[in-house]
C-alpha cells in the first residue's frame, strides 16, 4: 500500500461518524448494510451518512453494491488489511512478534 493511499485511510478513518460507520460496516461482514440500517442504527441524517459513505468509498475502505432498489455497503475487507499489514510492516524490529492471522480478516 502507497504511502499516500495510507493517509487517506487514516484520514477518513479519524472522524467519529466515518469510524463508527466503518466498524458497522465490519460488523456487518459480507452481508454488508443498507444506508437505511446504518442511519437508524447510529442515529445519522441520511444526508450526513451519505457523505461519510463517499469519503470512506474514496480511501479505499467501503464497497457499494446495487440490489434491486437497495444500495449495500461492505468494509472493503482487502482495503483494510492493506491498511493493518502498513502499518504493522517491520514491527517488533523486524522479529515475528504476532502470527500472520493475527493481521488479517478473513471475513
Amino acid at each position: 500500500m502507497e504511502e499516500k493511499a495510507v493517509i487517506k485511510a487514516l484520514a477518513a478513518l479519524a472522524n467519529t461518524h466515518r469510524l463508527r460507520v466503518f466498524r458497522a460496516l465490519v460488523v456487518g461482514g459480507q452481508s454488508g448494510l443498507t444506508p437505511g440500517v446504518l442511519a437508524e442504527t447510529l442515529t445519522v441524517p441520511a444526508a450526513t451518512l451519505s457523505f461519510h459513505l463517499k469519503e470512506l468509498m474514496n480511501a479505499g475502505l467501503v464497497t457499494q453494491e446495487r440490489s434491486g432498489r437497495n444500495l449495500i455497503y461492505r468494509a472493503h475487507y482487502d482495503g483494510m488489511n492493506a491498511l493493518l499489514g502498513y502499518l504493522t510492516a517491520n514491527c517488533c524490529q523486524g522479529e515475528t512478534c504476532l502470527e500472520e492471522t493475527d493481521l488479517h480478516c478473513e471475513c
